[in-house]
Protein backbone atom coordinates (compact mmCIF):
# COMPACT_ATOMS: atom_id res chain seq x y z
CA UNK A 1 0.00 0.00 0.00
CA UNK A 2 2.59 2.22 0.90
CA UNK A 3 4.80 1.52 -2.05
CA UNK A 4 1.78 2.60 -4.38
CA UNK A 5 0.91 6.00 -2.51
CA UNK A 6 4.54 6.70 -2.83
CA UNK A 7 4.77 6.09 -6.21
CA UNK A 8 1.60 8.19 -6.93
CA UNK A 9 2.96 11.21 -4.96
CA UNK A 10 5.85 10.90 -6.91
CA UNK A 11 4.13 10.88 -9.87
CA UNK A 12 1.54 13.69 -9.46
CA UNK A 13 4.45 15.69 -8.38
CA UNK A 14 6.68 15.10 -11.13
CA UNK A 15 4.00 16.61 -14.00
CA UNK A 16 2.90 18.91 -11.83
CA UNK A 17 6.47 20.26 -11.77
CA UNK A 18 7.04 19.41 -15.45
CA UNK A 19 4.00 21.61 -16.22
CA UNK A 20 5.48 24.50 -14.11
CA UNK A 21 8.47 24.47 -15.19
CA UNK A 22 8.07 23.90 -19.06
CA UNK A 23 4.49 24.36 -19.99
CA UNK A 24 2.83 28.17 -20.46
CA UNK A 25 1.66 29.93 -17.23
CA UNK A 26 -1.97 29.66 -17.88
CA UNK A 27 -4.15 30.29 -15.12
CA UNK A 28 -5.53 27.08 -15.25
CA UNK A 29 -2.90 25.72 -15.02
CA UNK A 30 -1.36 27.25 -12.28
CA UNK A 31 -4.94 26.73 -10.45
CA UNK A 32 -4.26 22.82 -11.32
CA UNK A 33 -0.92 22.90 -10.27
CA UNK A 34 -1.93 24.53 -7.06
CA UNK A 35 -5.21 22.81 -6.27
CA UNK A 36 -4.94 19.45 -7.61
CA UNK A 37 -1.47 19.11 -7.06
CA UNK A 38 -0.66 21.01 -3.69
CA UNK A 39 -4.00 20.02 -2.44
CA UNK A 40 -4.03 16.43 -2.97
CA UNK A 41 -0.90 15.98 -1.46
CA UNK A 42 -2.15 17.96 1.36
CA UNK A 43 -4.41 15.67 1.49
CA UNK A 44 -2.53 12.61 1.26
CA UNK A 45 -0.38 14.06 3.97
CA UNK A 46 -3.22 14.57 6.53
CA UNK A 47 -4.83 11.45 6.06
CA UNK A 48 -1.38 9.69 5.73
CA UNK A 49 -0.18 11.07 9.17
CA UNK A 50 -3.21 11.49 11.27
CA UNK A 51 -3.94 7.33 10.66
CA UNK A 52 0.07 6.99 11.48
CA UNK A 53 -0.28 8.91 14.82
CA UNK A 54 -3.57 6.90 15.61
CA UNK A 55 -2.04 3.77 14.81
CA UNK A 56 -5.09 2.78 11.88
CA UNK A 57 -2.79 2.65 9.03
CA UNK A 58 0.44 1.87 9.80
CA UNK A 59 1.23 0.81 13.74
CA UNK A 60 4.60 0.58 13.04
CA UNK A 61 5.50 3.99 12.99
CA UNK A 62 2.63 5.24 15.19
CA UNK A 63 1.84 4.29 18.96
CA UNK A 64 2.49 6.48 22.17
CA UNK A 65 6.34 7.31 21.38
CA UNK A 66 5.29 8.53 18.03
CA UNK A 67 5.63 12.42 18.59
CA UNK A 68 6.95 16.02 17.48
CA UNK A 69 8.77 17.19 20.18
CA UNK A 70 11.83 14.98 20.22
CA UNK A 71 14.35 13.15 17.83
CA UNK A 72 13.40 9.97 19.38
CA UNK A 73 10.01 10.70 18.64
CA UNK A 74 10.36 12.05 14.88
CA UNK A 75 12.12 8.81 14.39
CA UNK A 76 9.11 6.98 15.54
CA UNK A 77 6.97 8.16 13.21
CA UNK A 78 9.61 7.22 10.45
CA UNK A 79 10.36 4.36 11.94
CA UNK A 80 7.99 2.47 9.16
CA UNK A 81 6.87 2.87 4.80
CA UNK A 82 4.00 4.59 6.00
CA UNK A 83 6.54 7.27 8.03
CA UNK A 84 8.54 7.78 5.59
CA UNK A 85 6.14 8.10 2.72
CA UNK A 86 3.75 10.69 4.46
CA UNK A 87 6.83 12.84 5.31
CA UNK A 88 8.02 12.68 1.90
CA UNK A 89 4.38 13.66 0.63
CA UNK A 90 4.87 16.33 3.07
CA UNK A 91 8.21 17.05 0.99
CA UNK A 92 6.74 17.27 -2.17
CA UNK A 93 4.03 19.73 -1.09
CA UNK A 94 5.66 21.95 0.28
CA UNK A 95 8.18 21.94 -2.54
CA UNK A 96 5.73 22.57 -4.88
CA UNK A 97 3.73 24.96 -3.13
CA UNK A 98 7.11 26.97 -2.47
CA UNK A 99 7.26 26.19 -6.85
CA UNK A 100 3.94 28.02 -7.43
CA UNK A 101 4.85 30.76 -5.39
CA UNK A 102 8.30 31.27 -6.96
CA UNK A 103 6.70 31.05 -10.60
CA UNK A 104 4.23 33.52 -10.13
CA UNK A 105 6.48 36.08 -8.38
CA UNK A 106 8.99 35.51 -10.89
CA UNK A 107 6.18 36.44 -13.94
CA UNK A 108 4.95 38.95 -12.00
CA UNK A 109 8.30 40.88 -11.68
CA UNK A 110 8.98 40.28 -15.36
CA UNK A 111 11.88 37.60 -15.10
CA UNK A 112 12.56 35.12 -17.99
CA UNK A 113 11.54 31.68 -17.92
CA UNK A 114 15.28 30.95 -18.81
CA UNK A 115 16.17 32.62 -15.04
CA UNK A 116 13.02 30.73 -13.97
CA UNK A 117 13.88 27.61 -14.81
CA UNK A 118 17.26 26.51 -13.22
CA UNK A 119 15.75 27.95 -9.84
CA UNK A 120 12.85 25.80 -10.05
CA UNK A 121 14.77 22.95 -10.62
CA UNK A 122 16.37 23.98 -7.35
CA UNK A 123 13.12 23.89 -5.64
CA UNK A 124 11.99 21.00 -7.02
CA UNK A 125 15.20 19.01 -6.26
CA UNK A 126 16.64 21.12 -3.01
CA UNK A 127 13.66 22.86 -2.26
CA UNK A 128 14.90 25.28 0.55
CA UNK A 129 18.31 25.54 -1.60
CA UNK A 130 15.74 26.71 -4.55
CA UNK A 131 14.02 29.28 -2.24
CA UNK A 132 17.06 30.81 -1.34
CA UNK A 133 18.14 31.41 -4.58
CA UNK A 134 15.11 32.89 -5.43
CA UNK A 135 14.91 35.39 -2.51
CA UNK A 136 18.76 36.41 -3.45
CA UNK A 137 17.93 36.74 -6.78
CA UNK A 138 14.18 38.76 -6.74
CA UNK A 139 15.65 41.15 -3.97
CA UNK A 140 16.78 43.83 -6.62
CA UNK A 141 14.16 43.69 -9.15
CA UNK A 142 11.59 43.92 -5.93
CA UNK A 143 13.60 46.91 -4.88
CA UNK A 144 13.46 48.61 -7.87
CA UNK A 145 9.62 47.81 -8.87
CA UNK A 146 9.02 49.49 -5.07
CA UNK A 147 7.31 45.97 -3.75
CA UNK A 148 8.69 43.37 -0.92
CA UNK A 149 5.59 41.30 -1.07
Amino acid sequence: MWEIAFSLANGLAMIMWASLILLPRWPALLAATLYLGVGLLCMAYAVGLVGILWGVLDPVGGGPSANFSSIEGVRAIFASDGGVTVGWIHYLAFDLFVGVWIARDADAKGFTRWVQAPILLATFMAGPIGLFLWLLIREKRAREQGRWE
